[in-house]
């Protein structure tokens, strides 16, 4: 994929923004320091080009309801196209799987799955296997804790990678 060159105004938007979500043209400016009609062009410019994917408010799940956490490793018996394809698709439709990465290595998914009981966690996965989604094995971590969450700092990612 070709990457669109950004300088750095523009890393402090994304920057910016990642960190507050959205907001007013003037604090967005004073924060990024640049006046507020080129900053907002800007910002418009990165949306349309695809930078910024959504804003979202990081909730504190655990003041609103009792939840189960679990990390769950997966790996598939066959790695075609079709098999991925069809694993994927299961875990899009179902909304306790809050993040699913695919992986290189021992195994070939890491996801997250959020669910209100350990029993309700047990039927997703009992789910998962009569799909027949060609699950070899899968490993299962309860979550007991949030050590860290956080976003990447974009600045210091941008300067490692020299662009």
């Amino acid at each position: 994929m070709k990457r669109v060159g950004l300088d750095a105004a523009d890393i402090r938007i994304l920057s910016a923004v990642q960190k507050h979500g959205q907001l007013s043209k003037s604090r967005l400016a004073e924060i990024v320091n640049i006046s507020a009609t080129p900053c907002w062009v800007r910002l418009d410019r990165l949306k349309a080009a695809g930078f910024i994917r959504a804003y979202y408010a990081d909730i504190a799940l655990d003041r609103v309801c009792d939840f189960t956490q679990v990390v769950v490793t997966v790996s598939l018996t066959h790695h075609r196209k079709a098999d991925f394809d069809r694993f994927e698709a299961f875990m899009n439709e179902h909304d306790e799987v809050i993040e699913c990465i695919a992986t290189g290595g021992g195994m070939d998914y890491v996801m997250t799955v959020i669910c209100p009981t350990l029993t309700a966690f047990q039927e997703l996965m009992q789910a998962m296997l009569d799909a027949e989604l060609g699950v070899d094995r899968y490993m299962t971590y309860i979550v007991t804790r949030k050590v860290k969450s956080t976003r990447p700092n974009i600045p210091k990612l941008v300067a490692a990678s020299g662009r």
